[in-house]
């Protein structure tokens, strides 16, 4: 990892640059690839008041780049607390990095294979026994879904003898095939 420190406005002493480079050393144990740190430690002065300004740049891997910048009146408390927001932000990140699921063929890499066709002995089909043992009218398949926790779908015969599949749907709506 590359690691630059500079001050702006403000002489920046050895003690100070250790304090940085030993706060930057401590954020290679989330495992991320950090390409570069760059910190800035400048001196602010406004309406009288003296301050200080630490602003960490972290460039990571596949162009993933983390801004932070801290004010405060003493150079030590603002690299503290400028190093607590970075920490925070590698963690959302490295959490986020590992929860990642892979959603397509291609992203699972060369080596992935598709599977082959399924054989006869392969597949087991569970019989059931029903709970109809005649067909439904409309209204009774209504009814019977309205009723159901478990059940998504009944099948009944509608008016002119076809089967048809009525299913209930995420928005409490029932769906008609």
């Amino acid at each position: 990892m590359n690691t630059s420190i500079t001050g702006r406005h403000f002489e920046l002493t050895e003690p100070i640059k250790d304090y940085a480079a030993a706060a930057i050393d401590g954020l290679n144990k989330y495992n991320l690839d950090i390409i570069s740190a760059n910190t800035v430690i400048a001196a602010n002065e406004k309406n009288g008041k003296k301050g200080f300004a630490v602003e960490f740049i972290l460039n990571l891997k596949d162009k993933n780049t983390i801004v932070v910048t801290q004010m405060d009146k003493d150079v030590y408390a603002a690299i503290d607390l400028a190093i607590e927001r970075v920490k925070k932000s590698l963690r959302r990140y490295a959490d986020k990095v590992k929860d990642h699921k892979i959603m397509s063929f291609r992203d699972l890499g060369e080596g992935a294979e598709a599977v082959g066709e399924l054989t006869a002995e392969e597949v087991e089909i569970i019989p059931m026994d029903l709970e109809l043992h005649k067909p439904l009218e409309f209204d009774e398949a209504i009814d019977a879904l309205k009723a159901e926790k478990k059940r998504q779908f009944i099948v009944f015969n509608d008016q002119e003898g076809n089967m048809r599949v009525m299913y209930k749907r995420a928005d409490g709506k029932f769906g008609l095939y």
